[in-house]
């Protein structure tokens, strides 16, 4: 069990080690490199600087997909009761999501293929 001076020690300690931190961001925003050593000097001339990235164009990015209609309310009362009918009891909805698919035309392109005689 930890005793109070036990926690004031540690709360000193984890408020150095931010006041620490929040310096080498300040330098690194700055354009500094931060330093292994705290307030060292730079590091030795020996050591090359790293050549700057070419700077890209930024990347064409996607419009978001318009966002999908409100349901109506006469078209969710229109659902649950065919839910209520298909499953014999109210059943609590918790989301209805339009899922696009050619599926379905597909389908129905099947059906109306089968139903041509061939000759």
């Amino acid at each position: 069990m930890e005793t109070a001076t036990d926690l004031e020690s540690l709360i000193l300690e984890l408020k150095e080690q931010v006041r620490e931190l929040s310096e080498r961001l300040a330098r690194v925003e700055a354009g500094g490199a931060p330093s292994a050593a705290g307030d060292a000097a730079e590091p030795p001339a020996a050591v090359a600087a790293p050549a700057a990235a070419p700077v890209l164009a930024p990347a064409a990015v996607p419009e978001p997909p318009p966002a999908p209609e409100p349901i109506a309310e006469e078209e969710l009362a229109a659902i649950a009761a065919a839910i209520a009918a298909y499953l014999g009891v109210r059943a609590h909805i918790r989301q209805i999501r339009l899922i696009s698919s050619s599926r379905w035309a597909q389908e129905g392109r099947v059906s109306i293929q089968a139903s041509h005689q061939l000759h």
